[in-house]
């Protein structure tokens, strides 16, 4: 039976910036155009955290029943690993995603009830991930769906509850943010490619092969920082949030020096960490500016 630590190191916590950040850098989107509003941040950010916690408990369901867990370098994973049962596990997920459900229906009657129609697509991202019949995490579009989610969608969402209109400031935003959100995914896969190669699972990672899902790992990070660069024009302040960027080049010195396995684990950690400064930096500029 899980411990309470092993069902935290289960929601797998690395990654809970993928939640945080955006809805940081949308809340920063919308104190620009003078809407930001704490109370709808906050529900966002239950919003974010549902979803994040929710898919990272559906994942680890999915892919422990279809035995694509059973052997793997990564961090613990309970059905996988056989310290909880499926059904627990996917208890876990359904509470996850009904708690972001709710917070998400709150916040969409109060800003504009269409949003609910988002809201219902991105459970169904979160379920279709590695779930169902024929899930697009195993066909390589893993990627692509972090960045929408978790880059345009909720940094977009955040800034449109607030404000009630997004701009290009906020697209800025969101795109940077899907970038290293992405970056957090690619890390992930190309630490499990032989693995995933051998259940059956074919990533991005796992069709790119190891050197290029390296190339395409430090181009997100890129991305993201020459986007930096382009805030600047509507804010000179926004030159602080370069100030992540020795986060990102420790992130990925492993990936340039060919590390693998357990030892890409740190990577996701900073790349993390590299998108949490960085949205708390530019939030605050555009606060500022």
């Amino acid at each position: 039976m899980a411990s309470f630590a092993q069902w935290v190191e289960g929601a797998r916590p690395r990654t809970l910036p993928n939640a945080v950040a955006p809805v940081i850098a949308g809340t920063g989107a919308a104190a620009w155009l003078d809407g930001a509003s704490w109370w709808r941040a906050l529900l966002a950010l239950l919003v974010a955290l549902g979803m994040v916690v929710g898919v990272n408990y559906a994942n680890d369901y999915s892919d422990g029943i279809r035995g694509t867990d059973d052997v793997r370098s990564g961090p613990l994973r309970l059905v996988g690993s056989k310290l909880a049962s499926p059904r627990a596990v996917l208890t876990a997920a359904v509470v996850s995603l009904v708690i972001g459900a709710v917070a998400g229906l709150a916040l969409a009657w109060v800003a504009a009830p269409w949003l609910i129609a988002v809201g219902a697509v991105c459970i169904a991202g979160a379920w279709l991930y590695t779930g169902g019949s024929k899930p697009y995490g195993y066909r390589g579009f893993g990627e692509i769906a972090v960045f929408v989610f978790f880059g345009l969608v909720a940094v977009l969402g955040t800034q449109y509850t607030q404000a009630l209109r997004v701009d290009w400031v906020g697209v800025t935003l969101a795109v940077a943010t899907g970038c290293l959100s992405s970056a957090v995914l690619v890390a992930n896969n190309l630490r499990d490619i032989p693995t995933d190669a051998q259940s059956g699972k074919i990533t991005l990672a796992v069709r790119l092969g190891d050197k290029k899902t390296r190339v395409l790992f430090q181009a997100l990070l890129l991305v993201a920082f020459a986007l930096t660069l382009v805030l600047i024009t509507a804010t000179p302040w926004c030159a602080v949030g370069l100030i992540a960027l020795p986060l990102a080049v420790r992130a990925a010195a492993p990936v340039r020096s060919g590390a693998g396995g357990k030892d890409l684990i740190p990577v996701l950690r900073d790349t993390g960490l590299t998108m949490l400064v960085w949205a708390v930096a530019v939030a605050l500029a555009l606060t500022l500016g």
